[in-house]
């Protein structure tokens, strides 16, 4: 038999590996569905068949990407039953809904409409197909509004009771949907999924321009890809302090633990950036910390002197 710690770090182990696949192939798909939106959008307006060729080249990489995605999410849902039994079981009432939405919405919207994007090119309408596109970009934006909420309401949960068997009830799905927490990670990851497809649709305009340097198909991925960033890039760091202040805010002992912040600093100092640092439970301190003073109120408070709360100011349940 082995100890609940061991079973606890490999439950653990396991749903990291699964969901650090899944959640990068999920970001592809939501940025590679806007960018073929985007790209039929311009074949049909200007008619260059230029754009037309990008299309079918990007839809064979996408139709891979939501292969291995919908692999990795199917094991997911088996390993939320498996490995997270007790959550499913107490929290299965608010939890579920949520991603029975997910699917009945956003994934039948993508699986629905995803063979006329891969096979009905010229065998319908230029309309119908470019609608066909825009749907399953609609449909993955809704797999993220979907699955966020849940997500978000593990951390900022809202809009329940808890019944005398210890099962959370719903009361409120207004409240469970748009948790305090939802409207910035939904917006920040978005953002970060058109960020990431940015930097692959550049990446492999760059390698091709290596190749072929007057290849026009390559300069408009490589200058698409570079005017996302440029323009969602900013807007991501104003977005990311937001959210950041909204775990401050709701999140107190994450927000503490995040920064391995023990004891409050010195009066009229600031929050500590630390570099790095070994944390010990059982003393409830750090080890061969490095830290930048007064460096974490910037990001922390938007001062240099500002502090939170930390963790020995918590009681240790």
């Amino acid at each position: 038999m082995i100890s609940p710690e061991t079973a606890l770090l490999l439950a653990r182990s396991q749903f990291a590996f699964t969901i650090g696949f899944h959640i990068v192939l999920a970001a592809l798909t939501i940025g590679l569905a806007q960018w073929l939106m985007l790209l039929e959008g311009l074949w049909l307006w200007r008619r260059q068949q230029i754009y037309l060729h990008l299309y079918k080249y990007w839809s064979k990489i996408f139709a891979l990407n939501v292969a291995v995605g919908v692999v990795t999410g199917v094991l997911m849902e088996f390993q939320f039953g498996a490995n997270w039994g007790e959550l499913s079981s107490r929290a299965g009432a608010v939890m579920g809904p949520l991603m029975y939405m997910e699917v009945l919405v956003a994934f039948f919207l993508e699986a629905g409409f995803m063979g006329v994007v891969l096979f009905g090119m010229g065998k319908v309408r230029p309309w119908v197909h470019f609608l066909a596109t825009c749907v399953v970009a609609a449909g993955s934006l809704f797999s993220a509004f979907w699955i966020l909420s849940a997500n978000s309401w593990m951390q900022t949960p809202a809009g329940f009771i808890i019944g005398p068997d210890g099962r959370f009830q719903p009361v409120d799905w207004w409240a469970v949907i748009f948790n305090p927490s939802f409207p910035y990670r939904l917006v920040h990851m978005s953002i970060a999924a058109l960020l990431a497809t940015a930097c692959l649709v550049a990446a492999v305009g760059a390698w091709h321009l290596l190749k072929c340097p007057k290849q026009p198909g390559a300069r408009r991925m490589f200058s698409g890809g570079l005017w996302v960033l440029l323009a969602l890039a900013p807007l991501q760091a104003v977005v990311g302090d937001l959210h950041g202040e909204n775990t401050r805010d709701h999140q107190p002992v994450k927000l503490a633990a995040m920064e391995g912040s023990w004891n409050p600093p010195p009066p009229g100092e600031g929050e500590p950036l630390r570099l790095f640092a070994i944390p010990d439970m059982e003393a409830r301190r750090n080890h061969l910390e490095v830290a930048i003073p007064s460096v974490g109120s910037l990001y922390l408070r938007h001062n240099l002197t500002g502090t939170i709360h930390s963790l020995n100011q918590y009681p240790p349940e």
